[in-house]
């Protein structure tokens, strides 16, 4: 098993409180229909969530991750590769979770599903 399984699971088992109640949000296709994975490996990178049905990754962020010029080089890594990265504030998952589905289903709206999925069944019913 290599180091960024061992530490992706680690995450997985020790999430933030923010984590934690996106994931209740997501998890099951309870949004949009959409299969969402939760910190899952991607290129040399552990991505809080992501949607590879439309090339979706949402970044949570505390206060640490304010301006970290890191966190910007990683999005455009992710980026390059083709998805969209989605970042977030802890505090707005946690307060404002009603305005942080109306940017992602906004965000949602504007992409165009996955064709290389299509054979895998990845789009049934993830219809916006």
């Amino acid at each position: 098993m290599s180091r960024l399984t061992q530490i992706a699971r680690s995450l997985r088992l020790n999430q933030t409180e923010a984590e934690k109640l996106l994931w209740s949000k997501l998890r099951n296709r309870r949004f949009l229909n959409l299969k969402f994975r939760r910190q899952v490996e991607i290129e040399d990178y552990i991505a809080d969530f992501a949607c590879f049905e439309r090339g979706l990754i949402i970044e949570l962020d505390g206060g640490q991750h304010n301006g970290n010029a890191a966190d910007r080089d990683r999005s455009d890594v992710l980026e390059s590769k083709g998805f969209i990265v989605k970042r977030y504030w802890n505090n707005d998952v946690m307060n404002n979770m009603e305005g942080v589905f109306r940017d992602l289903t906004d965000t949602l709206n504007t992409l165009t599903p996955t064709l290389s999925l299509e054979g895998e069944g990845a789009l049934k019913g993830a219809a916006l």
